[in-house]
């Protein structure tokens, strides 16, 4: 079953080009490697008022840890890995840091871990690196990933094991390149995870970002996207199921700053059990030079029991009015009884009708993943927490 028409009976949202928020300024954020530029975060901001910043304090502390996470994977032929400086990260042309506990990671990681495609490759098969935690040490990380003009590539990372972890992944998109990365959060239950994802797109190169948070305590990751040239494209696709007292944050940001380009994105989440929460913000800004793009962002919440808490606040901020088209749709809700009513006339169980009702709301967004390689995990995933489910 595909979710395309909202057969779940959600509370829906949906806006059109004719909307514009003057007052967020979005772009206004500090962006910086230094760490000074950054104040301690005391859930008041706006970009941490949904987070547990309590919880997570000495992940915005100016300390260097000689913790690391384990990581393994044999790479593709078309891939490399070497250890470089920040300093030789920056000239790769990287974004800034958004938030204070990015760029503590940044400054405070051991090494920067840079994986290179060089222009006019195209990589067989999808990278797979297994990053695994090894307690409850605070661990810093930095990730860059080079993608050469017109070369093509699939990066996949998947994080398991109980690990505090606290990461800037870079991504650098050459023009006309083709890049897939995937960032699967299969952490143990107590596990904490911090991260901002930020990816720079070339000329006509297409990006496509999906982020899968499945375990952890609290995951809370920042995916944002600016343009170096005309006529790129993103996909940022993200799906998301909380059980009881998991905290899952996710925020994308699309800053629409040249001609011709075009951005989707496409997040769902399902909940279950007391204090499952999930919180999606989506910020897209279209300054007066963004001229033609298309834009679009789409958040779909489940809920599956009393006790979990949904937040969806997207955000449209459009500084022309010679664009394509640029909209936003956001819900959140429970089961349709009529829906599980027509399943169970037909003969089908009530809880298994519900567990194929989740699985169709899931099916769209996976459907869009075509990501082989990690296809097998992320069903056997699903069907974990599917079984765990307290409807």
């Amino acid at each position: 079953m595909t979710d395309t028409t909202n057969p779940l009976g959600l509370d829906e949202h949906s806006h059109g080009a004719g909307v514009h928020v003057p007052d967020s300024k979005r772009d206004a954020r500090t962006r910086s490697f230094d760490i000074a530029d950054f104040s301690v975060p005391n859930g008041r901001e706006e970009e941490w008022r949904f987070s547990p910043v309590r919880k997570l304090s000495d992940f915005f502390t100016d300390a260097a840890s000689a913790a690391k996470l384990t990581t393994s994977g044999d790479l593709p032929e078309g891939i490399s890995v070497e250890e470089i400086t920040l300093e030789a990260a920056q000239e790769l042309g990287i974004l800034e840091p958004e938030d204070r506990a990015a760029v503590v990671a940044a400054n405070r990681a051991p090494t920067v871990t840079h994986y290179s495609v060089p222009a006019n490759t195209e990589v067989d098969g999808a990278a797979i690196i297994h990053a695994d935690g090894t307690g409850n040490d605070l661990t810093h990380g930095h990730v860059v990933v080079s993608v050469g003009a017109n070369a093509k590539a699939t990066i996949v990372v998947e994080h398991e094991g109980m690990a505090r972890y606290s990461e800037l992944v870079s991504l650098v998109v050459g023009d006309g390149a083709d890049v897939t990365f995937v960032s699967l959060q299969l952490w143990d239950d107590e596990a904490q995870h911090l991260g901002q994802h930020d990816a720079i797109v070339g000329k006509d190169a297409k990006f496509k970002h999906i982020v899968i948070s499945l375990g952890g305590d609290i995951v809370r990751l920042n995916t944002n996207v600016r343009y170096s040239a005309a006529g790129g494209e993103a996909e940022l696709l993200g799906l998301y199921f909380a059980d009881a007292g998991q905290h899952f944050e996710h925020r994308t940001y699309i800053d629409h700053n040249t001609p011709k380009a075009t951005s989707n994105v496409h997040y769902k989440g399902a909940l279950q059990g007391k204090d499952a929460r999930s919180v999606w913000i989506g910020d897209v800004l279209i300054r007066p030079e963004a001229l033609g793009i298309d834009t679009y962002e789409l958040n779909r919440n489940l809920i599956l029991s009393d006790g979990a808490r949904a937040d969806s606040v997207p955000n449209l901020e459009i500084e022309t009015g010679d664009i394509a088209g640029a909209g936003h749709a956001s819900s959140t809700g429970r089961f349709d009884e009529e829906h599980l009513f027509y399943l169970m006339s037909r003969g089908i169980p009530e809880d298994v009708a519900r567990q194929l009702v989740v699985r169709g709301f899931f099916n769209e967004v996976i459907q869009k993943i075509q990501v082989p390689e990690i296809e097998e995990v992320l069903n056997e995933r699903i069907e974990d927490e599917l079984s765990r489910s307290v409807l």
